[in-house]
């Protein structure tokens, strides 16, 4: 059974419906508790990592929604483990901007800050730090977490860590080239049915991104976040700065673009320093 751990602020909790305002917890909130425990139990040791270099550790949040995610690593992790540290939530919709601000100041956490930005404005926006330590994206919808993924390359944060939502992008870039793909071979039986092209278009987008981060020098592992009866939408990847950008990593990620007919999406896939000179 997952219950609220000593110290978490009851207050918060009840601001995000996991517990009722009388302070009970349905089944729905205790499956809610478990995504947010394992997911906790996964970026723990990356913030101490980070924190062993630079006590002033920045996690920037992209697509943070109602900042669900950051208000839950705040309590449990940055309140009491890292004061000096600081949580950005980058969201578009300044309604829900507005709405986070409002809790972390009735709740007193002074080093969460929340952005109304496009990930094209955050790239170099001022209102960020210019060190990035870990970027994350939870559920992020459609290409949100591809817009992350590239925000977090281009700071070239040491951590990346995302559990990816919907993305039609790939499916629906499938979907228009399907008929050529069937000419030209057996390869497109893979997603010749509809609930096929959804499905293999969702694996596709995230072996793309995995082969993204690794053409800009990252370590990716894959995992789940917690059993499927939890949640449909599962995977979670977390990438480390390993290295310098890799020139074999780049050249497959080409390839599978080429092969696919996904063209048209190397422009997503690709920035500058993903192929090494």
């Amino acid at each position: 059974m997952y219950e609220v751990r000593p110290g978490q602020s009851v207050e918060l909790l009840k601001e995000l419906h996991i517990l009722t305002r009388d302070g009970k917890m349905n089944q729905d909130s205790r499956r809610k508790l478990k995504q947010v425990y394992h997911l906790h139990q996964f970026i723990e040791p990356l913030l101490k990592e980070c924190q062993s270099h630079h006590p002033d550790l920045n996690l920037v949040d992209h697509g943070a929604g109602k900042s669900y995610l950051g208000f839950i690593l705040h309590d449990l992790y940055f309140r009491e483990h890292a004061p000096q540290g600081s949580i950005h939530g980058i969201e578009t919709r300044e309604d829900l901007v507005t709405r986070s601000r409002a809790l972390a100041d009735r709740l007193g956490f002074a080093n969460m800050h929340f952005h109304p930005l496009t990930v094209a404005e955050s790239m170099d926006s001022p209102a960020l730090p210019a060190r990035v330590d870990v970027v994350t994206a939870l559920h992020a919808c459609d290409t949100a977490t591809d817009d992350a993924i590239r925000f977090a390359l281009a700071r070239r944060a040491r951590f990346i860590v995302v559990v990816p939502c919907c993305q039609a992008e790939v499916a629906a870039s499938l979907r228009a080239g399907k008929a050529r793909a069937l000419a030209r071979g057996a390869l497109a039986e893979l997603w010749r049915h509809p609930i096929h092209t959804r499905e293999f278009g969702s694996h596709v987008t995230n072996v793309l991104r995995c082969l993204q981060m690794e053409a800009h020098g990252y370590q990716v592992n894959v995992t789940e976040l917690v059993g499927w009866e939890h949640a449909m939408k599962n995977e979670l990847i977390i990438a480390s700065l390993a290295g310098p950008p890799r020139r074999a990593s780049a050249e497959r990620l080409g390839v599978l673009l080429d092969l696919l007919g996904l063209d048209d999406l190397r422009g997503r896939f690709f920035l500058p320093a993903a192929t090494p000179q």
